[in-house]
């Protein structure tokens, strides 16, 4: 008789929160940096700082892609499957990667003429405004560098592992639209499915499916999966824009 698993169960919520506590102490740490951009020095302080930070990228990303191996592992042994098998960690993200990454998000530090028409609202603010900004910014893509190193972890077992056949999606409460429709598709996701969609600033896990289980989306998922039949699907076009308000007038998502 198959055994059921559930984007709800216990050990993917603690795997989520277990991802996200490191996300804590990268954003901690990538802080602690701030002090290497000398505002008055930003052509040579800022190559500096990146460079610490794509470091600290290498250092939580083998942490996430760790904490994702043995969370696998543990599923695989939750599941009763049979044969050995070993996790392999996913690759890093380049240092090319990071480097653009963090290019980008300090793009508007840099000082222009604002009387150019190109020149934006952002890059118009003052200095410390931009600083800001571009750590948020910095902070937000670091986080998915690092969260999925885990997740490709967790994406390319299922598609090694003979007893693995699926994965689906776990989107927390808080999750955004976006996320929400795509878990609610449940264990669609199979062995040769490309990439993880994640944005900056994704909390969302996979879950992987072997061999005698059924995946069942939990109870709020199927909420979620309710509303968007109801008030999304029949809106061809339109069904992310409804499906968000759906979610926020039934009080499944906070209004930003």
């Amino acid at each position: 008789m198959a055994t059921t698993i559930s984007d709800g169960d216990g050990a993917a919520d603690r795997q989520r929160r277990a991802q996200a506590a490191l996300t804590r102490l990268l954003v901690r740490d990538m802080r602690s940096f701030r002090r290497l951009i000398i505002p008055s020095r930003l052509q040579e302080s800022v190559p500096d700082w990146i460079a610490a930070v794509r470091a600290l990228v290498g250092q939580y990303g083998d942490a996430s892609a760790t904490l994702a191996a043995n969370y696998y592992e543990a599923q695989r042994v939750a599941a009763r499957v049979t044969g050995r098998f070993t996790v392999p960690l996913a690759n890093p993200p380049s240092a090319e990667q990071v480097d653009n990454s963090l290019r980008w998000a300090t793009k508007d530090l840099w000082e222009r003429d604002p009387e150019d028409p190109q020149t934006t609202d952002a890059q118009r603010e003052p200095l410390d405004m931009r600083l800001v900004q571009a750590e948020k910014k910095a902070e937000a893509v670091v986080q998915k560098l690092v969260a999925d190193q885990g997740r490709g972890t967790v994406q390319e077992a299922v598609r090694r592992d003979r007893q693995a056949k699926a994965w689906a999606r776990a989107a927390a409460l808080a999750a955004c639209h976006f996320c929400k429709a795509l878990a609610i598709r449940g264990a669609v996701y199979k062995q040769d499915t490309v990439r993880f969609r994640a944005h900056d600033n994704c909390h969302c896990g996979i879950v992987p499916v072997f061999r005698g289980q059924r995946f069942e989306l939990s109870d709020h998922a199927r909420e979620w999966e309710r509303l968007y039949k109801e008030f999304a699907a029949p809106h061809s076009g339109d069904q992310l824009s409804r499906f968000r308000r759906a979610l926020i007038e039934h009080g499944h998502m906070p209004v930003l």
